[in-house]
């Protein structure tokens, strides 16, 4: 029977921090004391315990045709706190018929370090997270006799070396006036493209920093600096489709930012393009040969492969476990080989914001072939062990205020099959017309992508294109379309790659999943696919403005 942990924790008052004490030294102090009341008067008594610590302190300068509408600095800090009942084997995060656990919760900490108020909420949210934690553990117990005897069942946590390690991040001079008058400036560009109704320019400075303790001997903390423009633009095309493009440009340093007369240009391409895509046809359904450009090669790979080589899918049984039995086998063309890696700060010079050098359960971060020469050789692993790989290999991710699952990093896809862009095209232009085709198509931008692993929906997967043109084997110039949607399964899709281009593109986003938010990046050369199946794009048949737009406007 579960003790309360109030009376428990109360009644203890060892390894209490001394005032004026560091934040980390004030988190060992308060997780030895409640681990050691919790191991010994709790049942069921916890086998692991673990805090961490986000730190996080941004600047935001955000403008629109011309005016400044948002300067804003902000800071926070709070805490997700771990705690495991039972045993490795065992415990309260085992995976029930797809059932979601959330225990943490983001709790507010302390900016200035007061022992008091830390020390008072990490006792809060530990006798919180106890109770949910040791319930859970119970009742899964129950649950477990009701299904069918498993073959083979992995433990729920893994045993790692404890890490201790300490760097914060370096602290970057930007003088936030300056930039608010730059997002002004830039900005203005919309005000000369009446048919765009919805634009904007943004600067964000985030500074975050991370403090990890646990039970087994962690200690760490760490940080990192981010640095994002981002340009955005709606308009809408005559028959009502929403049409969107939008650029963002992200570093770890601002000297490496692009010059302002580059960010402009950028803004104008942008503006352009939006213009141009109002005019244009809308797409209509097609299977046919097709290149997609480095960038909306990289957002295809993170889709459709990625997030089904995250090992957590592959001990779901709600999970579709599209490679789980196919470790040794081919999964993607022999010249195709796919490494995370975390390690990787920069490629060709260009930051990656997918890099870390821990993952949010202490392991330390290391690059990871998951494909070698087309032949899956593992899977991404958090602390949950999968299979025979029964250790992390660094990447447990999440966002603040979620728990940890295994998740995708700095992916890198690499090829012994390259060409030039030029010989690229003419091979699409040579399968357009083997295939007796109309044309084939260049996915030049994509946005985003979202991908279905569950096993009751269709294994499938969804690409958002932005800037998509028609290809046409008679030499007539491309033609810009809009009202695109890549769609398909991943399985069939792999093995319709023929070619890659010799260069690559860089992708930086962020990932939203089981462990919320995260950042990361693709770097993946374009690539030419024998077959691709489109469908239009959903069309919201909205109407523009009624009234006129304001005088000087």
């Amino acid at each position: 029977m579960a003790v309360a942990v109030t009376s428990l924790l109360a009644a203890h008052t060892a390894h209490v921090a001394a005032p004026g004490s560091s934040l980390i030294d004030i988190l060992k102090a308060e997780l030895n004391r409640e681990f050691t009341i919790l191991q010994a008067k709790a049942d069921p008594a916890p086998y692991y315990m673990a805090y961490e610590v986000t730190d996080q302190q941004s600047d935001t300068a955000s403008a629109m045709l011309g005016a400044l509408i948002e300067n804003v600095h902000s800071r926070t800090r709070g805490v997700d706190t771990t705690i495991r009942v039972g045993a490795a084997q065992f415990d309260n995060y085992h995976p029930y018929k797809g059932s979601r656990v959330r225990f943490t919760s983001f709790t507010p900490l302390s900016l200035d370090d007061d022992p008091d108020q830390i020390r008072r909420a990490l006792w809060a949210e530990s006798d919180r997270v106890y109770r949910l934690a040791s319930r859970r553990l119970l009742q899964l117990k129950t649950d477990e006799q009701l299904l069918a005897e498993q073959a083979h069942q992995d433990a729920d946590f893994s045993s790692e070396p404890p890490q201790a390690y300490a760097r914060l991040p370096e602290t970057f001079s930007y003088d936030m006036q300056a930039w608010a008058q730059k997002v002004r400036m830039w900005s203005a560009e919309f005000k000369k493209h009446p048919q765009i109704l919805g634009s904007g320019v943004s600067f964000r400075a985030l500074r975050e920093i991370r403090t990890f303790v646990d039970t087994g001997g962690a200690s760490i903390q760490l940080g990192s600096d981010l640095f994002r423009l981002e340009v955005e633009g709606f308009a809408l095309a005559p028959d009502g489709m929403d049409l969107r493009d939008f650029v963002t440009i992200e570093a770890s340093d601002p000297s490496h930012l692009p010059a302002d007369s580059a960010v402009e240009a950028r803004v104008q391409d942008l503006a352009r393009k939006l213009d141009a895509l109002v005019q244009a046809p809308p797409a209509e359904p097609i299977v046919c040969p097709a290149i997609l450009s480095g960038r909306a090669s990289a957002v295809f790979f993170h889709e459709i492969f990625g997030h089904r080589v995250e090992g957590h899918r592959q001990k779901d049984v709600a999970e579709g476990q599209t490679f789980t039995k196919m470790l040794g086998q081919k999964v993607l063309p022999d010249f195709i080989s796919v490494e995370f890696d975390p390690t990787r700060a920069q490629f060709n010079g260009s930051d990656l914001i997918g890099a870390y050098e821990y993952d949010d359960e202490g392991v330390k971060s290391r690059p990871v072939k998951v494909v070698d020469a087309g032949v899956l050789k593992t899977f991404l692993l958090s602390r949950s062990p999968v299979g025979e790989f029964v250790h992390s290999n660094g990447h447990g991710r999440r966002q603040p205020g979620y728990e940890v699952v295994s998740r995708q990093s700095n992916l890198i896809v690499e090829s012994s099959k390259q060409v030039s862009d030029s010989e690229l095209r003419a091979q699409l232009i040579a399968e357009v017309k083997r295939q007796g085709k109309p044309y084939g198509l260049y996915f030049e931008e994509v946005s985003s992508g979202y991908t279905t692993t569950g096993r009751q929906g269709l294994q499938a997967f969804t690409v958002v294109p932005l800037v998509v043109y028609r290809v046409f084997p008679d030499g007539r110039p491309d033609e810009l379309i809009r009202g695109v949607d890549i769609v398909g399964t991943p399985l069939a899709s792999f093995q319709k790659i023929l070619a890659t281009s010799d260069h690559v593109a860089i992708f930086n986003g962020y990932c939203g999943a089981e462990s919320g938010s995260i950042p990361v990046s693709a770097v993946s050369p374009a690539i030419l696919v024998s077959e691709i199946e489109t469908q239009k794009k959903e069309n919201s048949q909205r109407k523009p403005p009624l009234l006129p737009r304001p005088e000087g406007s």
